[in-house]
């Protein structure tokens, strides 16, 4: 086969490889890849899911919190929305401070401002200030204290009056009680003696707890019970609210329903409630006294559940209907929006795993009031996908009186699930063992068909090197035999026969050499000898050659003293005869023709031994592949330089078994092999 269709099949064959690579790599890849893909998407959606039961979880904790708080105001008898509350047995006249009237106001609503009452007058009370009748100094309140209180309810007269839900300050009626005597109602088990005493002493002035509400104001909180809270709504439901009550003394009661939750329903309770006694002749106003005689009186009052309602301003309102007498009161709490979402709501999402992964919205009756936005550990987070980014995890309305509160959540981020971290390793290691994997393969193969190549072209090359000296043996040969030469002209022929016969030797002693090296038949005997016995050695091994291909051998050695090393002479006379046959071939166009052999001592010790020519050198990208077996710098087809190609890799491998290191670097002109071998 020529060399130009050994090119051609070199071509086809390399490239039908990396096809076959490329479909064999894409056959296991792919399915691979799938498989991936889909238990990468079976733990999102399990990241999803957990992350989705965390939310609904965490909806339900606050929903059973604020059920607790509610449950707890929903019992609180009607009494304690007054300032004195009765305590122990009804004979013993005693009564004490309501719980409701602690300042700072406590309650188990978070964000409570303070608590008030509106009765069917239209009168506000609130139990942080007790009435005129009775001196706040007498059960404990100071004067700095007394003025904070005052400053509180007023603040929240402000807010309910902004909202219509009572008279403004400028239309405020003096609360003053009617001093007349009030018949005592009998206990359900028996009355309750009425006890008179002297009317209250003069007491300073305080703050007023009550003002006179519009005539609609037990209407507005209907609307805002039914939710309806604009002030507008309001406005137009007082005109109806006005004439109704025109019609009649008593407001009509309604009944109660509530489908939210059947479990808050309306009760009736049995309470104890004390009210100022006070006789005919003392009623002409008087200053309150220290702690002014009172009438303890028993009333049955039916108690509605609490509702909520949002208020113009933002804040919103907790109030319930309570019917005594047959007269309805209101009374409630009002609470700062703010503080109440952010200590039931915020506090409790941020504490949760729930806050690092998600958005929180909280809307009243599809208003947002609050959006609240994962927190920024994006570290301990995968990524999320762009289809799953803002879905809504879990949506949900809270209980009664909460109804119209709803919280949602939406995924921001995706936590990592429990197998991402090992399918991300599984992943890694399949794609490193695919790859590399075929790339080992792929590169072996291609080793062996280059390999294969270079062998052919050795088999070409030892043919066509023992083809040409054979034939010229054989003609110069027959030319002698023939006695066609003179005697001139025998000394030549029988030189240029001697020459010949030489290079076939060393031809064949270097493919039986490699022979041995592959099959590991070879035997190494290292043996101590002096540099200069070495150098001199490789000298009456290669001047013929030299001097007949026209160059001058120098030696040079720079030892300043005998040194000895440790090598097998006859593989160290092998490797130098091959690399100044190497010399030769490759710097015969060289303007030196020179070829130098030395030897020196480098610094750690070791014995530098050196063949240097002064030829064109060794490309750069070559001087790694040229001591590879079968390698040839130059292409076949165009070399003009003879050889097999396993000459400097036998130098190697020959240099490998007396443990010395063979490289060559350039000079300037020219190349420099050298031969390192420790030195004893």
């Amino acid at each position: 086969m020529s060399a130009l269709g050994r090119t051609w099949r070199k071509r086809f064959d390399e490239r039908g490889l990396r096809w076959l690579f490329a479909v064999f790599f894409l056959a296991l890849a792919m399915p691979a890849a799938l498989l991936v893909a889909q238990a990468y998407s079976q733990l999102k959606w399990e990241a999803l899911r957990t992350t989705q039961l965390a939310a609904e979880e965490l909806a339900a904790r606050i929903d059973a919190q604020l059920k607790t708080a509610i449950a707890g105001e929903d019992a609180r008898p009607f009494g304690d929305y007054s300032f004195l509350v009765v305590t122990g047995d009804a004979a013993a006249n005693f009564v004490q401070r309501s719980p409701l009237s602690a300042f700072p106001v406590a309650s188990g609503v978070p964000g409570v401002l303070g608590y008030f009452q509106l009765d069917a007058a239209g009168k506000l009370t609130t139990p942080l200030l007790p009435g005129p009748e009775v001196a706040p100094a007498s059960y404990g309140i100071g004067a700095v204290e007394q003025t904070a209180r005052a400053a509180r309810v007023a603040e929240l007269r402000g807010v309910l009056a902004q909202n219509h839900l009572v008279r403004a300050g400028r239309d405020e009626v003096a609360a003053a009680p009617a001093l007349a005597d009030k018949p005592t109602l009998g206990n359900l088990g028996g009355g309750i003696a009425p006890q008179r005493a002297a009317a209250p002493a003069a007491q300073p002035p305080v703050a007023a707890t009550s003002t006179a509400a519009p005539a609609d104001a037990q209407s507005a909180f209907d609307q805002l019970a039914a939710g309806a809270v604009s002030k507008a709504r309001v406005a137009n439901a007082a005109g109806a609210a006005e004439e109704k009550r025109e019609n009649s003394n008593l407001p009509e009661r309604q009944p109660r329903t509530d489908t939210k939750d059947s479990g808050r329903r309306t009760r009736v309770e049995q309470a104890l409630a004390p009210e100022p006694k006070v006789v005919a002749a003392e009623r002409e106003p008087a200053a309150a006294q220290p702690k002014g005689e009172l009438d303890i009186r028993t009333f049955a009052s039916e108690i509605d559940p609490l509702e909520l309602g949002l208020l113009d301003t933002g804040h919103l309102v907790l109030f319930r209907n309570v019917w005594r007498d047959g007269q309805r009161y209101i009374q409630g709490a009002l609470i700062d929006r703010a503080a109440f979402l952010a200590s039931t709501i915020e506090v409790p999402y941020r504490a949760s795993g729930v806050g690092g992964v998600t958005d929180l919205t909280v809307a009243h009756q599809g208003r947002a009031l609050t959006v609240v936005t994962a927190r920024g550990a994006q570290s301990n987070y995968a990524s999320t996908p762009r289809e799953l980014a803002g879905t809504v995890l879990h949506r949900s309305r809270l209980s009664p009186p909460f109804g119209d509160l709803e919280i949602t959540f939406a995924v921001n981020v995706l936590p990592r699930a429990p197998g991402a971290t090992l399918l991300v390793w599984v992943s890694v290691t399949l794609a490193v063992v695919l790859i590399g994997g075929f790339l080992l393969m792929y590169r072996f193969a291609v080793g062996q068909l280059r390999l294969a190549r270079q062998q052919q072209d050795f088999v070409s090359a030892v043919s066509h090197e023992l083809k040409t000296p054979l034939t010229s043996i054989r003609m110069y040969g027959e030319m002698l035999k023939a006695g066609w030469a003179d005697e001139a002209k025998k000394q030549t022929y029988y030189d240029y026969i001697q020459s010949e016969s030489e290079r076939l030797s060393r031809l064949i002693d270097n493919v039986l050499q490699l022979a041995r090296l592959t099959r590991s038949s070879q035997r190494i005997d290292p043996k101590s000898a002096l540099v200069t016995e070495l150098l001199d050695l490789v000298r009456s091994k290669v001047v013929t050659q030299v001097e007949r291909a026209g160059f001058e051998l120098r030696v040079r050695n720079d030892l300043r003293a005998e040194a000895t090393v440790v090598v097998d002479a006859d593989c160290f006379a092998q490797i130098f005869i091959n690399l100044v046959d190497n010399a030769l071939k490759f710097s015969v166009g060289a303007d030196i023709k020179v070829v130098e052999l030395g030897c020196r001592r480098e610094p750690d010790g070791s014995l530098l031994f050196t063949v240097r020519d002064f030829g064109p050198g060794v490309p750069k990208a070559q001087m790694k592949k040229i001591f590879e077996l079968f390698y040839r710098a130059e292409n076949e087809l165009t070399r003009e330089t003879v050889g097999t190609g396993i000459g400097l890799a036998l130098v190697r491998q020959l240099a490998n078994a007396m443990d010395a290191r063979i490289d060559v670097r350039n000079c300037a002109p020219g190349a420099e092999f050298r031969l390192q071998i420790p030195a004893l």
